[in-house]
């Protein structure tokens, strides 16, 4: 039987509740069999003004998906060529495990861009695509709404985002019902963002 991975790639910066509940959402409503959450040390469309180091985003995304046996971390990123681009991780993946089917999971903020991202058109032959609601629908490119490998679902929007989130902290604004309880604890231990 092959196993259906699905491909949750994010600064995590940090990881937040929205995060989980859009890994949870594919487990439950797809035929995925686990969501790899991989932590990107450096997006090449962002800037790392305000990014983490990778170990601390690494180890608040272990930490908050320990109670949830079918999302799990990776660091693969890590040991890859700087800037990491998603094609080059998809190629390392399919080359190093067998008998396991792999799908890319975004929102629609990120389709919307989807055709500037490096080989998209070869992402597409390797993988499907699963996305995620995000208010983006009528900016997303005609020619990609008509792929049949990409998969638009139906889910709930939820308003999480990791730069808000930071704002608060710099605040000193709470921030407990946006977090995982583990990195809540994280934070504070270790005065980030502050």
């Amino acid at each position: 039987m092959v196993k259906k991975i699905g491909l949750y790639f994010g600064s995590f910066n940090p990881i937040h509740n929205g995060h989980i509940a859009f890994g949870n959402f594919f487990i439950e409503n797809t035929d995925l069999h686990e969501v790899m959450f991989i932590v990107s040390p450096l997006n090449p469309f962002k800037t790392n003004k305000e990014l983490l180091g990778q170990q601390h985003r690494l180890n608040m995304v272990q930490k908050a998906l320990l109670k949830f046996p079918k999302l799990i971390c990776s660091d693969i990123e890590f040991s890859l060529p700087k800037p990491n681009y998603t094609i080059e991780t998809l190629n390392h993946l399919i080359s190093c495990q067998a008998n396991v089917s792999f799908s890319l999971l975004i929102g629609e903020d990120n389709l919307v861009n989807f055709n500037k991202w490096k080989e998209y058109k070869n992402i597409l032959k390797l993988v499907d695509l699963y996305v995620y609601p995000r208010k983006h629908r009528n900016k997303i490119p005609k020619h990609l709404l008509k792929n049949s490998k990409i998969n638009l679902l139906d889910a709930p929007k939820l308003d999480f985002a990791s730069c808000d989130i930071r704002k608060k902290l710099k605040k000193g604004e709470v921030i407990r019902s946006s977090v995982p309880t583990s990195t809540m604890a994280y934070l504070e231990k270790n005065n980030i963002y502050k």
